[in-house]
């Protein structure tokens, strides 16, 4: 039997702990384990062993920020909105399934890849990026938790204090299988969403209605725009792209396992657009005709708005549901931190590891939590405003995001007989494309607040629809025929080789020319950002 060290050589792992048995919350499998599964039954127990990354990172989705932003969706646009929920399903699957295979595939982050394959300045800026973005999204998870624990009288330093030692406590015990269950216990508490929506009598036929006919109620303002990409970057950010694939490196998972990870995967999606659509019927049944309607200001507003007028117990089932989500929230972008922080200084970062063994990994972790408890607890902080404009960063965030993942995803010296298929690559394209258009029709909307916005958006459509249609044609072009692989079973055993062996990537002028012009776009969208989050808090 080969030992840690000698599969690590072979492969790019990075952490000797991120080769053994895969030892999950809910089940092992020995890391000898060739067995074929014929049973259901084998199966079954097989997936619920594998299970977690993908649970994990779905649900921790729909953290403080999601749930206010749902909340606001509900509140002010009634059930109109629905329809973005369906649209990002298919978005939420493929971007994870493509993080999903190069964590099996390569044994190695996302941050390190970015590093390796782009060179020092994408790897800086996206990893500069997420860090900036983690720490203001783990801000809005201590907003949350504040909120929620002043419902029920708790002083808000003592609520950030209590928080911060569970979450430190809970990750620094030097095993991945007690991390994972602490985080299977607040999956399960995610759940209290179901009987909530009920004490607000929803009505089957709005809630169908704005599933199935997009439109916006009152029609499509900045502010609806605004919130339509908050919640773009609250059901798909870019953490989830560093966590996922991280948190199955350090399960232990290879390729042999795709497909359990895949249905993981699907089944937390699946998961996080239940939540999310009951967070919206709440609000949105909740306040219909009364004076709350299209006046949502933050959670902590909602929870009240909950006790007058529907119970008392849906007002603390609320601040319960917003406090758990706080919490997995948390734990989960916080790790995505620490976990890209190993990537690209090489130092130790599993779950694995003890506190003195992975002493920088837990540190990293350990300040993030303190710095972002400390930012929440200053005096009279916009806390509601905070926390849309956050969501609001991430989705415009994501176009860049997207565009490395399918850059990784399309190199062979990567991905080998795992790179995407065409068909995931038309999905991707449509993705970063309708993320663009959003944040140009917000900055134009920013600039001149007197435009048919409608007009606009069908204008800017009919250029991302001409700009794919050219872009596949010389995709399709180009495309040469893949080599073919000589059987399953060598995909399924294919790693990609130490980093150091992997030939320089070359980039093509267009490819240059693309990157140069996202940096534009970066540039623009988050300058627009910020002009139209001051206007919003000067009332303009």
């Amino acid at each position: 039997m080969r030992t840690n060290l000698a599969i690590q050589e072979e492969t790019a792992v990075l952490d000797s702990q991120h080769v053994g048995d895969i030892q999950g919350a809910l089940g092992t499998v020995r890391v000898d384990d060739n067995g074929t599964r014929r049973s259901w039954k084998n199966r079954v127990l097989t997936l619920l062993a594998i299970m977690g990354p993908g649970l994990i990172v779905m649900v921790g989705d729909n953290d403080a920020g999601g749930v206010a932003t749902y909340a606001q969706a509900g509140q002010d646009f009634g059930t109109s909105l629905l329809w973005v929920l369906l649209l990002l399903v298919p978005v939420l699957i493929v971007n994870q399934e493509m993080v999903v295979r190069l964590g099996l595939v390569t044994g190695v982050g996302h941050a390190r890849l970015i590093f390796e394959r782009f060179g020092k300045f994408w790897g800086a800026f996206s990893v500069g990026d997420l860090f900036i973005l983690n720490v203001l999204t783990i801000v809005t998870e201590f907003i949350g938790i504040r909120m929620a624990m002043a419902h029920f009288g708790v002083n808000p330093l003592v609520s950030v204090i209590l928080a911060s030692i569970l979450l430190i406590g809970m990750t620094v015990t030097g095993s991945f299988r007690r991390w994972e269950r602490f985080m299977y216990v607040m999956v399960v508490a995610n759940f209290l969403v179901i009987p909530l929506v009920f004490m607000s009598h929803p009505a089957v036929k709005p809630v169908v209605t704005g599933f199935l006919l997009p439109g916006v109620r009152g029609g499509l303002t900045s502010n609806a725009l605004l919130l339509i990409i908050g919640m773009v970057g609250t059901t798909v950010a870019p953490w989830q792209l560093f966590f996922q694939q991280s948190n199955v490196i350090d399960k232990r998972l290879t390729p042999r396992w795709m497909s359990y990870e895949r249905a993981d995967t699907v089944i937390g999606s699946v998961v996080v657009v239940i939540g999310a659509t009951a967070l919206i019927a709440t609000t949105a049944f909740a306040f219909q005709g009364t004076s709350l309607a299209g006046q949502f200001v933050n959670a902590g507003t909602v929870i009240t708005g909950l006790s007058q007028h529907v119970s008392a117990l849906a007002g603390d089932l609320f601040a319960i549901i917003l406090l758990n989500a706080s919490l997995i929230g948390a734990a989960a972008v916080t790790l995505s931190t620490s976990y890209a922080f190993g990537d690209v200084f090489g130092t130790k970062h599993s779950l694995h590891r003890s506190m003195k063994d992975g002493l920088s990994f837990y540190l990293v972790y350990g300040a993030v939590i303190l710095v972002s408890a400390g930012i929440v607890v200053i005096p009279h902080a916009p806390l509601g405003l905070i926390t849309t404009g956050v969501q609001a960063l991430a989705g415009i965030l994501l176009p860049s995001a997207t565009v490395f993942l399918l850059l990784l995803c399309n190199d062979k010296a990567v991905l080998g007989p795992w790179v995407n298929r065409p068909w995931v690559n038309i999905i991707g394209a449509v993705i970063v494309g309708v993320l663009v258009v959003l944040s140009l029709i917000l900055a134009v909307v920013t600039f001149f607040p007197n435009v048919n916005v409608t007009l606009l958006s069908l204008a800017l459509a009919g250029v991302l629809l001409l700009g794919l249609v050219a872009a596949g044609l010389a995709s399709y072009r180009k495309r040469q025929s893949a080599k073919p692989v000589s059987s399953e079973e060598d995909r399924y055993s294919w790693r990609m080789p130490p980093l150091a062996r992997l030939p320089k990537a070359v980039w093509s002028p267009a490819q240059k020319l693309a990157m140069a012009t996202l940096r534009g776009y970066l540039v623009i969208a988050v300058v627009m950002l910020v002009v139209k989050i001051v206007q919003l808090s000067i009332g303009a």
